[in-house]
């Protein structure tokens, strides 16, 4: 018999009730240290009382009009997008992934008017993690996300993260864009080495391709800027955002220059619920905090720190943290033990993490972490590595009598 919800996510034996800035509260009352954050979504925390006034007011107006009409509300939030990034227009979705759908439509049709359809072809990358529809999926190429779900999408040639000669040999006269992640989340918080994004940018000025650029995890500030391309001081023609534009509320932004999105026409791409009142209205209270001066430079600062205060953990337990990933409020500890053990002995301590690939646990805190709270996170991890390490220890006693 299969259960009234579809049985898709081996999900923890744990639901909450309550949350509060960085903390959560469990249905059994116990208080948890949130660095999972809904998976990189919950930028601002939990009750952050910006989000519930603008969600609460809009609430009593106007919810859902379609985009049969205009949206005030999502002409602002756009205006603010483009006035924040290198972009000249933006497509309202609901997710990540219909965010990435839009960014790879309007990649091959801006080709299409070009005079050149055959340019339908992506380089993608190894690791990569774009959605979980089927377009996405085919980008991404994860063999155990496409099983059993029929013939791929074609179009998507993938070579090593980071590897710049392998893309360089991927094109082909079919090849139109390029698409990437500046941090690989979900693969594992892998962040290529100084130079990559630059030198991709560099690869499609040359040999006329869009640079498409998948910022569902690392945008909004996550990585100390507001977009992470920013760190490598170069333009992408195509952007997906969402996750923590959002703070909580689904909401995904597909982002261009006014080149790049020549061939998107009235009628060539759409969304019923994408863009209305009540996800901009909240999308719009998000960037109010995290475009506030000095916000973004606390969020750098917080992130070294964070990132120091871990490597000293993994000094501390070398059998259970062998790396600290990632940057800004995007870490990972790649781990020595399975990383389920690692996430289960935290989630004990009442720290809450994420798993990801190449047995990397993720801390993806909100935005809004103070110094005392990552004190606290990291009292938390200290006490379930040794816990570990305690296991491991009666374990190796066990094998030897």
């Amino acid at each position: 018999m299969i259960a009234p919800l579809l049985p898709t996510y081996a999900r923890a034996d744990l639901a909450f009730e309550r949350g509060e800035g960085a903390w959560l509260v469990g249905t059994d009352g116990k208080r948890y240290l949130d660095f999972a954050g809904g998976v990189a979504v919950s930028a601002l925390g939990h009750a952050h009382p910006k989000l519930v006034a603008a969600i609460t007011e809009q609430a009593a107006k106007v919810w859902h009009v379609s985009n049969l009409f205009r949206i005030p509300e999502a002409e602002r939030l756009a205006e603010r997008l483009v006035a924040a990034s290198f972009a000249d227009t933006v497509f309202f979705a609901n997710s990540g992934a219909e965010a990435m759908e839009c960014a790879i439509k309007m990649a091959r049709k801006y080709h299409a008017v070009s005079g050149k359809p055959e340019k339908y072809r992506m380089v993608a990358f190894e690791g990569a993690f774009h959605g979980r529809t089927l377009a996405t999926l085919a980008a991404a190429g994860i063999q155990k996300y496409l099983e059993g779900f029929g013939p791929r999408l074609e179009g998507f040639d993938h070579v090593p993260y980071g590897d710049l000669a392998a893309v360089k040999k991927a094109i082909t006269p079919e090849t139109g864009a390029i698409i990437v992640e500046p941090i690989q989340g979900e693969g594992g918080v892998r962040v290529p080495q100084a130079g990559f994004l630059k030198a991709l940018r560099e690869l499609c000025d040359d040999k006329g391709l869009l640079l498409v650029l998948d910022e569902v995890q690392t945008g909004i500030g996550r990585t100390g800027k507001f977009f992470a391309y920013e760190w490598a001081g170069i333009e992408p023609d195509i952007l997906a955002a969402a996750k923590g534009l959002g703070g909580g509320f689904p909401i995904g932004a597909c982002l261009a220059k006014a080149e790049a999105a020549k061939g998107m026409t009235a009628g060539t791409h759409g969304s019923t619920f994408g863009g209305n009142p009540l996800a901009t209205t909240v999308a719009g209270a998000v960037l109010d905090v995290v475009l506030e001066k000095g916000f973004l430079d606390r969020v750098a600062r917080t992130g070294l720190l964070f990132k120091q205060r871990l490597a000293e953990i993994k000094d501390r337990h070398p059998a259970v943290i062998a790396e600290v990933r990632g940057e800004g409020l995007l870490l990972g500890l790649r781990a020595v033990v399975p990383v389920g053990d690692l996430v289960a002995a935290c989630r004990a301590e009442g720290l809450l993490t994420a798993p990801a690939g190449e047995n990397v646990a993720r801390l993806l805190p909100p935005l809004i972490i103070s110094e005392t709270e990552v004190g606290e996170a990291m009292t938390r991890l200290d006490a379930a590595c040794a816990k570990i390490e305690a296991t491991l220890a009666a374990q190796a006693r066990g094998a030897a009598e």
